[in-house]
């Protein structure tokens, strides 16, 4: 095709695309419905003009059109990596994770049935053989991320359904090609019903080899960004080449899915990217990728769709009687997988329940494009495939890809709007006249201190004062018969939460802008603070604080971390996430805190001073949480908190320091290349505050106990010794060490980490340096007290009689032992035994007697 026409078509079907998208908006229709539309013109309107004898001026344009160098190789390697890779960058893996059962249940086992549905269904209905069957199930299996994605994006879905479609229509891919690969291979090797057991065998190598390659790719290509920092345009550029370095690695060099491939180096850079790059960076990161996956999605549509009345051309009755084995088979197995088998997972409590009007969007949501088109495009191009199995296999993916985008792409709206999913809830109505109303509130204030400023005529300020006062007061009153009729006292408290997690959500993200917190640890708190806001909104109060307290646990992951550190001697993993948490706990505490103010700014205006004081003590209760959580890891690591606190400080005048410069910029007091050098002075400073000092977790027993304080005054001999005789025990939070009315038999250390204990109502905290248990080893009675772990802890542990030994040998640990009996009532009957009684002061037994 020549050059210059190739080059004024892409041109045209850019022009194309962009007013495909406003068309779409205005018609309410799906924007791939509608590039669809248009590609199916376009290729009709082709082979119209070439086929017809009205007029053969138009002709070359005709045959310049169908003589495109479509292949499907351009669809797999050119675009499907882009529109997969850019769809793993945007995702919020976290918020995913609370779902991951249900997503990959219909990207993997949903792939499966519907494969094994209609492979067997055109077997046994169609006649066809049981490989070709199952070739076509693994085409049509797969939704279209693109369609999918964009649709359930442009409709008010909730964004739970959105997110489970989006997880699914990405990862189902991955499944769907693989199994292609495979039955296409049996399909050219000519063996009709080969054993099905031996064709899925092959699956979790496919599976494992891309994860590999994906990995490789995306930890290289971030060592090779990080190289670059100061380039952005380099640091872009590397990533561009990420996805399909990964996919032709896998799928070349290591025999692999290219598909599971880019994810897995999608999902990689996701999470570790922003905790190594630029957040600036990673913003504008994202905003590219968002440009290219929009022309690739946008060109993969209109391109594919140009191919289908070329594959319809020599259809027949029968395949229309095919087709819709296809159509019912397909929706089979989607009915089996959303309406049996979640359901049973989540009575077995192994999946969240998804409503039923969930499960009917998702089923009328698996929309099928372009994948499936190339797919089909892949079959009919190979030479090894016999003739009669590349029409059927052409024809049958291409009805059912019409089917879905035409019949269901265009009712999914209608279909959303009859289930209620795009209707706001009377709580959410009430969320939003709340907003407007305050929201008015602070415009008015604005509007008078402008008025006031630029001495406007009076006339023409109380006039539109005036107006907009109407405004505010019509909006203060539909906010107040809002809650009146509708919503009940307890609601009116739910929705001050939401909105108070809502601004909370708003200050994470301020402070990333501002780089007060690191880009790795603000995807964490937005990921906390989405937590507490869906906690409010489908549980009130109460879920408010379930989701506020699951944030501050030590999840899976830590406790993995600590096995590594304890059974294997790997320190990294928990260093690193107890230093994460530490920064993590300062960061929560200030902007919990800042959050009283916006309790007094807005929410008290629309919900009264009641529910202002309540949630100012929700809002206390977290507060103190968090620090009853940090003051565990100060006792831990004292020190280490002061270090984060000057990090946190340095980094907030390099803040301040900036937008004085830019400031001075904008005000012409300075010139451009005074700005510049100074904000490389700056740049350089800030990286080198962005380094987190080091957290030192090692532990070995011998250099414990001789630092250990009460053990200053043992010599060598002595010390060795006592390594010998104690043990060391390491626990995790919420762990209870001691139990009240048990026996005491050893007395605690604690090396490291902080403990609570509690003896009659009264609580004290201990932390490194300080011992338990003494009390009930010394007087041999029951122990009164509940000991239990407020952070991950390293205690020695000695017994009874290794701790009266140890008495007699060490001034400091009977000092200690005297000081901690000082106003109980056991005093007397402790002080007075040989142990503690063999250097103490003249008078002090008589006294203490």
């Amino acid at each position: 095709m020549d050059i210059m026409l190739l080059t004024a078509f892409t041109a045209v079907l850019f022009l194309l695309i962009a007013a495909a998208e406003p068309l779409a908006a205005r018609m309410r229709l799906p924007f791939s419905v509608m590039l669809a539309t248009v590609g199916i013109m376009i290729g009709g309107g082709a082979l119209f003009l070439l086929r017809t004898n009205v007029t053969e001026t138009l002709n070359p344009v005709a045959v310049g059109i169908l003589s495109l160098p479509i292949r499907s190789s351009v669809f797999m390697y050119v675009f499907l990596p882009t529109l997969i890779f850019q769809a793993t960058l945007d995702m919020n893996i976290r918020r995913m994770m609370d779902d991951w059962v249900p997503i990959l249940t219909l990207a993997v086992v949903a792939v499966v049935a519907a494969t094994l549905t209609i492979g067997f269904a055109l077997s046994w209905i169609g006649g066809l053989p049981l490989m070709v069957g199952l070739l076509i199930g693994a085409i049509v299996s797969t939704t279209d991320p693109s369609a999918v994605v964009s649709i359930f994006r442009s409709l008010s879905a909730p964004k739970r359904l959105s997110r489970i479609v989006e997880g699914e229509s990405l990862l189902n891919d991955a499944a769907a090609i693989a199994l292609f690969g495979l039955f296409l291979t049996y399909v050219m090797l000519g063996v009709p019903n080969p054993s099905l057991a031996e064709a899925v065998g092959q699956f979790p190598g496919l599976i494992a080899g891309g994860v590999l390659a994906g990995w490789l790719v995306a930890r290289i290509a971030l060592a090779l960004m990080g190289l670059f920092a100061r380039f952005e345009t380099a640091q872009i550029s590397v990533s561009v080449a990420v996805p399909y370095l990964a996919y032709i690695g896998a799928e070349q060099v290591l025999g692999a899915s290219g598909v599971i491939a880019v994810v897995v180096s999608g999902l990689t850079l996701n999470l570790m990217g922003p905790g190594r790059l630029a957040p600036a960076f990673w913003v504008n990161l994202k905003e590219v990728w968002g440009l290219l996956a929009h022309w690739a999605g946008a060109l993969i549509f209109i391109l594919a769709a140009l191919l289908i009345p070329r594959l319809l051309g020599e259809v027949r009755l029968n395949d229309l009687f095919l087709i819709g084995v296809v159509v019912v088979a397909a929706f089979v197995a989607r009915a089996l997988i959303l309406f049996v088998l979640l359901p049973m997972l989540t009575t077995l409590r192994l999946s969240p329940k998804i409503q039923g009007p969930y499960r009917v969007a998702i089923m009328w949501g698996g929309l099928r494009g372009a994948v499936t088109l190339a797919l089909a495009l892949a079959v009919t191009e190979n030479l090894r495939v016999p003739v009669e199995t590349k029409r059927i296999v052409g024809i049958l993916a291409t009805g059912f890809t019409l089917f879905t985008l035409i019949v269901q792409g265009t009712t999914l709206r209608s279909v959303i709007g009859l289930l209620g999913l795009d209707r706001l809830s009377p709580l959410d109505r009430a969320l939003s006249n709340q907003v407007v109303a305050v929201a008015l509130q602070s415009v008015r204030e604005g509007v008078a201190s402008v008025t006031e400023n630029y001495d406007l005529t009076r006339e023409t300020v109380r006039s539109e004062a005036k107006r907009f006062a109407a405004r505010l007061d019509s909006a203060v009153e539909a906010a107040e018969a809002e809650d009146n009729a509708e919503i009940l006292d307890r609601d009116r408290i739910t929705l001050g939460l939401i909105a108070l997690a809502a601004h909370e959500r708003e200050m994470i993200v301020q402070r990333f802008r501002e780089r007060a917190i690191s880009a790795r640890l603000s995807e964490q708190a937005l990921f906390d603070a989405d937590r507490v806001i869906e906690g409010a909104r489908s549980g009130g109060r109460t879920g408010y604080q379930r989701a506020a307290r699951r944030n501050l646990r030590y999840g899976p992951a830590f406790r993995f971390a600590a096995f590594l550190r304890n059974r294997v001697g790997v320190a990294g993993p928990l260093a690193r996430m107890t230093a994460d948490r530490f920064e993590m706990l300062l960061g929560k505490r200030l902007i919990l805190r800042d959050l009283h103010g916006f309790i007094d700014r807005r929410i008290r205006r629309i919900h009264g001073r009641r529910v202002a004081e309540l949630l100012h003590e929700l809002l206390q209760r977290r507060i103190e949480a968090v620090e009853t959580a940090l003051e565990g890891l100060r006792l831990q690591f004292p020190g280490y908190a002061e270090e984060l606190e000057r990090r946190f400080i340095r980094r907030t005048a390099l803040r301040l320091e900036e937008r004085e410069y830019n400031a001075l910029r904008d005000d012409g007091l300075i010139g451009a290349e005074v700005h510049i050098q100074l904000m490389d002075d700056v740049r350089q400073r800030r990286q080198q505050s962005e380094g987190r000092p080091k957290l030192d977790l090692a532990l070995r027993k011998n250099q414990v106990v001789r630092q250990f304080p009460l053990f200053a005054d043992l010599d060598d001999a002595e010390l060795k010794r006592l390594s010998r005789e104690i043990r060391t025990r390491y626990v995790n939070a919420g762990h209870v060490i001691t139990r009240k009315d048990t026996p005491a038999r050893s007395v605690f250390f604690v090396a490291s980490g902080a403990v609570e204990q509690e003896v009659a109502g009264q609580t004290a905290r201990l932390g490194r340096g300080e011992m338990f248990g003494q009390m009930g080893v010394l007087t041999r009675r029951i122990r009164k007290a509940e000991v239990r772990a407020i952070t991950p802890s390293t205690l020695l542990v000695l017994d009874e009689a290794g701790f009266r030994r140890l008495l007699k040998r060490s001034a400091a640990l009977r000092k200690a032992v005297r000081d901690s009996v000082v106003g109980k009532t056991v005093a007397g009957e402790v002080l007075r035994m040989p142990e503690l009684a063999q250097d103490a002061p003249l008078g002090e037994g008589a006294a203490s007697g």
